[in-house]
Order: C-alpha cells, then structure tokens, then sequence
C-alpha cells in the first residue's frame, strides 16, 4: 500500500517553493507503514492546491503526478517513477507551464494491458499522455473550452479512451462537465460532448465496461 501527498519539512523555503512529495509504504497490506521520506530529491517545490495522483500498475511500477512550484512561476507537470516498490523515484518533466498562481486543478490515471495515461492541466486545456510508451507527446482534448480542468480517463478492452474534464469551473463556481472518445490511436472520434451540472469543489469520474463506459457526476 502506497500513500503520497506533499508537504514540508522542518526548515524547508517557506511558500509552495519549500513543498515536496513524500511517500509512506506498508508492505503487510496496511497494517503498519515505514517511514514517510520525500518521494525526489530534486528542489521542484508542489503547487499547493493542485490535487495530485498515485497509481500503482499490475506489474508493480509506481507513478506519481504533481504539480510544480519552481520560483512560484513554473506550474510544471511531473511524473515520479518508481521501480523499485516505492523505496525510489526517477522524476521526468512532462509539460511546462508559467504562470504566478496556483490554477487548482487535479490529475489522474488510466491503466490498460497495453499501458498507463496520465491526464492533467496546462493552460486551461487538458492532455493525456502514454507514459509507458516512448516517445509519446502530450495530446489536449480537441476544440476550446472555457477553463478546462480535472480531467479523467478510462480505456476500453479495445483500447478506446474516454476523457472527461470540467469546463467552467473555479474558485465558488461550478460548471459543466465535458467528454471525448479517442480511438486506439489517440484520434479523436466525433466531437466533444458536454453537460452542465458540475457544483461547486466537484469534478466527475469515469468508469470503462466491457463495453462502453459509465460517467459518475
């Protein structure tokens, strides 16, 4: 059992500069846990009210998500990589942003045979990218929104991805809930799909079947 979160320790840089990912592992199912240590040794800071994203695959890797905080301008993507059962993490950067605030957004994962997907937020849009698969890039969810953020995603037995995000939220201000299908190429099939409903602090989730996909709001 794996928990992750960011913090700071005594005598870190105040702000969100002086934040960091910590990591706590129990190897007996959740009955006792090592520990907490910082997941990365790299000074990137955490962006504070950023939800961040753990995910650990059949196969035993361990990923983490984060925002940065570098200088308090350099709101960056960030994936944390352990293959080594959580003792360890390598860090890769996946996608720049600047900006002198934080944009209270939120990340996740999707799994499948064939790989892992990391989704997130970068200037309003969102993106999912194959994080097993090399060389990939970042693909954004096609058309503009307004404010696209907390997305989520899920992959079919054929491969097929459904992404859905908000649009429109922010601080004490719900919006609407959006959605995109993506083939096994990651070509978007038809157009994006929208509905309003989404409260105020709340964001959706997606759910693959074994045929088709089931959207929770």
């Amino acid at each position: 059992v794996y928990v992750a979160w960011h913090g700071k320790a005594p005598g870190a840089p105040a702000g969100e500069v002086g934040r960091q990912v910590w990591v706590a592992v129990s190897h007996d199912d959740g009955r006792t846990f090592a520990p907490e240590h910082p997941a990365w040794s790299e000074s990137t800071g955490a962006c504070g009210c950023c939800g961040m994203a753990m995910a650990a695959e059949q196969n035993g890797t361990v990923r983490v998500l984060y925002r940065s905080a570098t200088e308090n301008v350099h709101r960056d993507i960030y994936v944390l990589t352990s293959l080594d059962l959580g003792r360890s993490f390598d860090g890769q950067k996946l996608h720049t942003w600047d900006i002198n605030a934080c944009p209270m957004s939120s990340m996740a994962f999707g799994e499948s045979p064939a790989g892992t997907v990391g989704v997130w937020e970068t200037g309003q849009q969102v993106y999912f990218k194959h994080l097993t698969k090399v060389n990939s890039a970042p693909v954004p969810a096609p058309g503009e929104g307004k404010g696209r953020k907390h997305p989520r995603i899920a992959i079919a037995p054929n491969e097929e991805m459904l992404m859905i995000w908000t649009d429109g939220t922010g601080w004490q201000r719900g919006g609407s809930l959006a959605w995109q299908l993506f083939g096994a190429n990651d070509e978007a099939i038809g157009e994006p799909g929208m509905s309003p409903g989404i409260p105020t602090w709340s964001f959706g989730a997606v759910i693959a079947k074994p045929t088709g996909f089931l959207i929770l709001y």
